[in-house]
């Protein structure tokens, strides 16, 4: 019901149900992203405002484009292919849960108008049971327990990490206008007991370090490749592939990650290609929970990010990491939204060229492995990204029999004509796959501003390295802490002054300086961080002045700053203050 928190998505379903409505999978991706975890009274009536029920007009119209004869029967073996194969795809189980149902099947057929009817009796009795629930219990309807900002037992609002982009033209970091979140800036009559500052000046970027090996020098040695990507969620954070690394034996290798270089189209900048990238290698060990932090990508030669050593024989987790800096939410002016589709003289749809030339971006980063297919693994990367479920096998092979296939792998034409199918699903309404673009980092003129790919290289001079995409998340503790355990080992460490126990530790590498909170006291800490002096910098938290808790006997990420005009010194100039 309304006043409990929707914590996983068939619970949300049953929200919007019990409200009348049916909603599929990129439905429910508009409202929950990843990172949201509940929803408050308000925000559940405002999308049942949006999403409107439908009417038995509107679904008899749906079911007589498929009977083209209007017999008012639908045979139940083109309603399995119809259903499994397009829009919100359906299993076998699930359609088969429709067409034994007695009151609207027989003989092999689905009679539509029946099933309408029961559609909109059931539907119209939902409705009804969620309102007598909402009246006896009418105190639900006030309760609120959306996302709200937690203020600490100071009275100041702590700030999560919030990338936006600064637009001063003095190169300083500043707080962004127009941003909504409630800003985690201490109020001036806040008195710190203990204090901290960091000047680090540096040079223009040459983006280049000779100390990197070239891989024209391990042409001979044998190579692993993999591409991914960094998605940005609505709420700023930043998602990307984790890799798994197979070595068989001990070897020394050469590990690269660089911004992947699809097309270039004239006119259109690249903005993936400024974005800063990196991996940190972590070794299993027994369990996956047990990795241990082997070393990360510091060494910079141009775009390129790259780690040269030994490893022993096993398993290892390649872990990216962009700090967010210049992968952020930006808020862009666009004159007019692009055309996806049109009707041809015969009447038939068509893609335009513009949006084929995105989804040939598109084939580009999800395919994984380079070979020019779409493997049902891959797919399914882009299916959990765009609607947040699998294909499964049984789906998969519907597949094959309906659009181009190579050994069991989706081509780059039958990639454009399952979307042309979904275009002509919806009657050339280009809803979904807006929401398609969008969920992939694109804008409404067809620029990916919201996502970088990228490719992994490894090289073994003793061994065939194997590498295989795993996850598509958010960055885990495990980073988090790879994060940390380097900038602490190999950065410089300040104890506060007139408390022992809280030390900071900054490390610069290239053209990214990271900052890192160690509290070592029994108590959470509250951490004025203010980078008003600094000048051509970048912050990922988009603040000049901000807050941040650290939790007892803990370490966390204070900020990145990278150079906002890499052309220009620039100068890190930062105070870490504690708060009383």
């Amino acid at each position: 019901m309304p006043g409990t928190a929707c914590f996983t998505t068939p619970f949300k379903r049953i929200l919007l149900q019990q409200a009348g409505r049916n909603p599929s999978q990129k439905t429910v991706n508009k409202y929950w992203t990843s990172q949201t975890t509940t929803l408050n009274f308000d925000d559940f009536c405002t999308i049942l405002k949006k999403e409107k029920p439908a009417t038995k007009p509107e679904l008899l119209e749906a079911f007589r484009k498929i009977d083209a004869d209007n017999t008012g029967y639908i045979l139940h073996d083109e309603l399995f292919k119809i259903l499994t194969t397009r829009g919100e795809k359906m299993t076998r189980d699930e359609v088969s849960a429709i067409t034994k149902q007695a009151d609207f099947n027989c003989s092999g057929k689905l009679d539509y108008n029946k099933f309408c009817d029961l559609y909109m009796t059931t539907s119209e009795h939902c409705c009804k049971t969620a309102r007598e629930r909402l009246e006896v219990d009418s105190r639900l309807r006030q309760q609120q327990f959306g996302s709200q900002a937690e203020a600490s037992s100071e009275g100041i609002t702590v700030s999560k990490p919030s990338p936006r982009v600064s637009r001063k033209t003095d190169h300083k970091l500043a707080p962004t206008k127009g941003d909504s979140r409630t800003p985690s800036r201490p109020s001036s009559a806040q008195s710190c007991k203990a204090s901290i500052s960091t000047t680090i000046s540096m040079g223009a970027s040459s983006n280049r370090n000779t100390k990197l090996i070239e891989p024209d020098t391990v042409k001979e040695w044998q190579c692993a490749q993999s591409k991914g990507c960094f998605y940005l969620e609505d709420d700023g954070e930043i998602i990307s592939h984790k890799y798994k690394l197979h070595l068989p034996q001990r070897s020394t290798v050469c590990i690269t990650i660089k911004p992947l270089n699809v097309r270039q189209v004239e006119g259109k900048s690249c903005h993936w290609l400024s974005v800063d990238t990196a991996l940190y290698i972590l070794k299993e060990n027994e369990t996956q929970e047990n990795l241990q932090v082997v070393s990360f990508t510091e060494q910079q030669n141009k775009e390129m990010f790259g780690w040269k050593g030994e490893l022993a024989s096993g398993i290892y987790w390649l872990l990216p990491f962009t700090t967010g800096c210049r992968l952020k939410k930006v808020k862009t002016q666009i004159t007019g939204e692009a055309k996806l589709v049109y009707r041809g003289e015969d009447g038939e749809l068509t893609l335009t060229k513009e949006f084929r030339a995105a989804l040939l971006d598109i084939f580009e980063t999800i395919d994984l492995d380079g070979n020019g297919l779409l493997s049902l693994e891959e797919y399914n990367f882009f299916e959990l990204r765009t609607s947040g479920e699998k294909c499964d096998e049984e789906a998969w092979a519907v597949c094959k029999e309906n659009f181009d296939m190579k050994k069991n792998e989706l081509t780059r034409q039958g990639f454009m004509d399952l979307n042309l199918m979904e275009a002509n699903d919806r009657e050339g309404d280009p809803s979904d796959l807006w929401v398609t673009l969008l969920s992939l980092g694109y804008n409404k003129a067809l620029e990916m501003t919201e996502a970088c790919p990228f490719v992994i290289d490894i090289y073994a001079e003793k061994c065939k390295p194997r590498i295989k995409a795993i996850y598509l998340e958010a960055g885990s503790w495990q980073l988090n802490r790879a994060i940390c355990k380097s900038v602490v080992n190999k950065g410089e460490a300040k104890v506060m002054d007139g408390c022992e126990n809280i030390i900071i530790y900054t490390y610069k590498a290239g053209r990214r300086i990271t900052s890192v909170i160690e509290n070592k006291t029994e108590n959470k800490v509250i951490i004025h961080v203010n980078n008003e002096q600094s000048k051509n910098c970048l912050s990922n938290r988009g603040l000049a002045v901000f807050a941040v808790e650290v939790a007892p006997k803990s370490m966390m990420v204070s900020q990145h700053v990278m150079p906002l005009n890499e052309q220009e010194e620039w100068l890190y100039s930062c105070v870490h203050s504690l708060l009383r």
